[in-house]
């Protein structure tokens, strides 16, 4: 079964994460690239980021707005962790968040969709919450909610039930993108 979405949302750590030959619908998907551990040099960035374009793929980049600007990235993704407020150097700011507080906090900071973290259960250790189909379905929507996490290939059909007209995408991208990417529509 397929899953039918407006926007699939694809978190990436490395520009080597995914293959962008495998991304075949266009305008479909939105790359979110959040580098924590090593620096990618910013010419490596830029061309993954041109290659985005040509297959009208939207890039954000997490965290970092000078460097956002300086790659011309189509959006600025703000993380949970994240409480400074924003520059409105951007059309679209995406935001992150676990509970109804830090959505408030996403709002003032200017997001206007927000990538709402955990849906279902996860194997993170010290992560244990979560919220669930009907949960999520009651939160009070004032922004375009996200869903994120625990999202995989036996629970992916569950999420056309959802009051949401997206999905976002950490660990499934990275364990089996050619499987998980067929699967969306």
């Amino acid at each position: 079964m397929t899953i039918l979405k407006k926007q699939y949302y694809l978190y990436i750590e490395n520009t080597n994460d995914i293959d962008l030959k495998k991304i075949n619908k266009r305008y479909k998907f939105t790359i979110i690239y959040r580098n924590k551990k090593a620096n990618e040099k910013l010419e490596l960035i830029r061309k993954f980021r041109k290659k985005c374009q040509a297959k009208s793929i939207k890039f954000y980049l997490a965290n970092d707005e000078k460097l956002a600007i300086k790659i011309k990235a189509d959006g600025l993704y703000v993380s949970s962790f994240n409480k400074k407020k924003i520059l409105r150097s951007f059309k679209e700011i995406i935001g992150a968040s676990h509970n109804n507080k830090e959505i408030n906090l996403k709002i003032w900071q200017g997001c206007e969709k927000i990538i709402f973290s955990r849906l279902f259960k996860t194997n993170y250790l010290n992560k244990k919450t979560f919220w669930g189909i009907i949960k999520f379905n009651l939160i009070d929507n004032k922004r375009e909610l996200i869903p994120l996490g625990g999202i995989n290939l036996s629970n992916l059909n569950k999420l056309n039930s959802l009051d949401s007209r997206s999905a976002a995408f950490l660990s499934e991208v990275k364990k089996k993108p050619a499987k998980i990417l067929r699967r969306l529509f």
